[in-house]
């Protein structure tokens, strides 16, 4: 049975009251024509909750702008929507072609700061949400009574005589469903051990993002970055107004785990009656990584599971032994949930 408008209908009940299902639900394939953005195949997906989101298959299908009967969940940086072709690797150019939206990916071998390591330059937040997917799919269908929706793809980071890594990512929710469901798969397509670093940078902006705004988590330790988030660790779970000169502040969290080994984090706006509520296995994203950004123009969370404490990059985690690496034909699984909370 599906809960919609407040109330259960069957899969019959439904189907005698629709033409079609993208009249309540659907997924649909578009193609962006103006600007930087001009060649992305961006996939439209709603869910008859009130839950939109658009996932763009020249990012590595990450998930762009999202909202919620309106509201806007996601924040948007001034580059807005690009195409991989203008992505600059050196340096801090990500952030060039950086959209924000609900979800980039960083990784599959380097987050966090620019790197050097033999020879290579590894650029802020590594390659992947730069790249395109291949083979990608979509499907709506009954499952029983449930209506589905599923988003699928594969992204290959891949170099001659270096890294030869593959992404492999299901997006699915379901008609009626506040929920989003990222599934990835990251292989070691290679023949030599491979380092693996991959930060999920979810980016939450106004109007989720006030000062009556609150983030909670369970928490074995928490860390500043450096002397500005110290100065600021007292009230890390809470925002301000958009502030003039504001000075980011990056907290690394090691959230607590249930007995099931799932850690659930929240972002709530109480008098807004909005939140959003991550859940994940802690085995597989040890580390989350809080951007609290209260800037005028640039005033964005960004709640970051990461599968290391890598902020420092590539060279400076694997000098704190703390690089992960995957063996030949390795494979690593890691699943996100992001629900909308509606108060």
């Amino acid at each position: 049975m599906t809960m919609l408008f407040k109330r259960e209908w069957s899969k019959t009940e439904l189907l005698r009251r629709v033409g079609q299902m993208d009249q309540l639900a659907g997924v649909r394939l578009l193609e962006t024509l103006d600007g930087k953005a001009r060649g992305c195949r961006v996939l439209d997906v709603w869910t008859g909750s009130g839950l939109r989101f658009q996932v763009n298959a020249e990012r590595a299908l990450d998930i762009s702008s999202c909202d919620f009967r309106g509201q806007s969940l996601a924040w948007r940086s001034p580059a807005g929507d690009v195409h991989p072709a203008f992505y600059e690797p050196q340096g801090l150019g990500w952030l060039r072609s950086f959209p924000g939206g609900l979800l980039a990916t960083c990784g599959l071998d380097q987050f966090g700061s620019p790197s050097q390591e033999g020879g290579a330059e590894f650029g802020l937040h590594g390659r992947i949400s730069n790249s395109p997917a291949s083979q990608v799919s979509y499907r709506t269908f009954w499952d029983g009574d449930e209506y589905k929706l599923e988003i699928s793809g594969e992204t290959r980071q891949a170099e001659l005589f270096c890294e030869n890594l593959v992404l492999r990512r299901k997006i699915s929710t379901a008609l009626g469903s506040n929920c989003i469901r990222i599934e990835d798969v990251v292989t070691n397509a290679g023949f030599q051990p491979a380092p693996h670093m991959l930060l999920y940078h979810f980016n939450l902006g106004f109007p989720l993002v006030s000062e009556k705004t609150c983030l909670q988590l369970q928490s074995e330790e928490t860390l500043p970055r450096d002397a500005t988030a110290q100065r600021g660790l007292v009230d890390w779970e809470r925002f301000q107004a958009p502030t003039p000169g504001y000075a980011e502040q990056v907290f690394i969290h090691k959230p607590m785990a249930a007995e099931n080994g799932l850690t659930t984090v929240k972002l709530r706006n109480p008098p807004l009656g909005l939140g959003l509520r991550w859940t994940y296995k802690t085995a597989e994203l040890p580390y989350l990584m809080e951007w609290k950004m209260m800037g005028e123009g640039v005033y964005v969370v960004g709640v970051e599971p990461a599968n290391c404490k890598g902020l420092g990059g590539r060279a400076a985690t694997r000098e704190a032994g703390q690089l992960p690496i995957l063996a030949p034909g390795e494979s690593r699984s890691y699943q996100i949930e992001v629900e909308v909370i509606s108060e």
